[in-house]
């Protein structure tokens, strides 16, 4: 499926995401056990998550059991009253655009493509958003952000962020922050200024902790715009099992750092095998993006063999994510060089 489609002469956002194996699979004919993915930005080295307790899957969830306060310390925010925890930043990304006044949204005409279609749904007017200025067009209200970018890794700097916060600030406005992957980078987080109205910070343990599956994630803003979302999204948005997953892994700073260094290191090798092609790449710990010209092709020619990209329409760029151990490496590795001489041969 395309990132977007046209009706009528007007282009519809399609929602359109990584690790969609099952399409794959019927599409080239190989089995789903059979690929490697390598479609998503999510840690393949997942959180070692301890045995749940028999009362977390017995009783509801508690919202008396510290959740929000251990979020607020892992990601540095002002403290629990202002994080929210919901069932994955996804259920906040849906929600979050009818809380505001409807208004110009600015969104990157390449990023995670779940914002523009939400923001529009609720009425915005959505407005490319051209994230090198410092100063934003007077006619945006809002600016939604994704940081590090995905695909692009495009990062921008907590000063320049505030700084156009500062702006949207003075109309009105609201600027919303993705830090979805920005685990690897905690000292670049704006977590500890959502004491600012207008200013939201979603975040996400999906990504880095690898706990994807659990479906939770947390909205970091003033607690007045945080009681508005509770009330649209309801009680118990996430589950005793997930909520005990989480604080674990939180909780577990060795891990955290001894995952930041590895991530590191496997993100530059994964770096170098596409060098190594004549790709050029620009990346985050968690993936690496090309925008090459042969990006379309090479995804194309992997999926052939069964290694499972994200390519991102119409700009015909790639992001691949980390294999998970020595033999996804070796394969990883063996099938890139033989579908770049594919490519450069045909």
């Amino acid at each position: 499926m395309p990132d977007s489609i046209t009706a009528g002469g007007v282009a519809i956002h399609a929602v359109v995401h990584g690790g969609n194996l099952h399409e794959a699979a019927q599409r080239y004919g190989i089995p789903y056990a059979q690929w490697l993915d390598l479609s998503t930005g999510i840690n393949p080295h997942g959180y070692p998550v301890p045995s749940v307790p028999a009362d977390a899957w017995r009783r509801l969830p508690d919202e008396g059991d510290g959740f929000a306060a251990c979020a607020a310390r892992y990601y540095g925010a002002p403290d629990a009253e202002h994080v929210l925890p919901v069932a994955g930043s996804q259920a906040a990304i849906r929600a979050l655009p009818s809380l505001l006044p409807r208004a110009r949204v600015g969104i990157a005409a390449l990023t995670y493509s779940e914002y523009a279609p939400a923001f529009e749904r609720a009425g915005h007017e959505v407005m490319p958003l051209d994230a090198s200025r410092e100063t934003l067009p007077d006619a945006l209200t809002h600016v939604a952000i994704v940081n590090p970018n995905n695909p692009t890794a495009e990062h921008l700097s907590a000063g320049k962020l505030l700084h156009w916060h500062a702006q949207l600030s003075a109309r009105g406005g609201t600027l919303l922050v993705d830090e979805a992957f920005a685990d690897t980078m905690p000292s670049q987080s704006l977590a500890a200024s959502t004491n600012r109205d207008g200013l939201i910070v979603l975040r996400s343990p999906g990504k880095f902790f690898g706990l994807a599956g659990v479906r939770a994630g947390f909205v970091l803003a003033a607690p007045a715009l945080l009681d508005a979302l509770r009330r649209t999204l309801g009680a118990w948005t996430v589950s005793g099992p997930a909520r005990h997953a989480v604080k674990a892994a939180f909780d577990d700073e060795a891990w955290q750092r001894e995952m930041r260094a590895r991530l590191n290191a496997e993100s530059a090798r994964l770096v170098k095998l596409l060098h190594a092609q004549g790709l050029n790449t620009r990346g985050t710990p968690l993936f690496v993006w090309t925008d090459d010209a042969r990006a379309a092709a090479l995804h194309e020619a992997l999926a052939r063999r069964g290694v499972w990209t994200r390519l991102f329409t119409p700009s015909g760029s790639v992001r691949v994510g980390l294999p998970a151990n020595e033999p996804e490496w070796t394969r990883f590795d063996e099938s890139l060089r033989e579908a770049v001489r594919e490519i450069d041969c045909a």
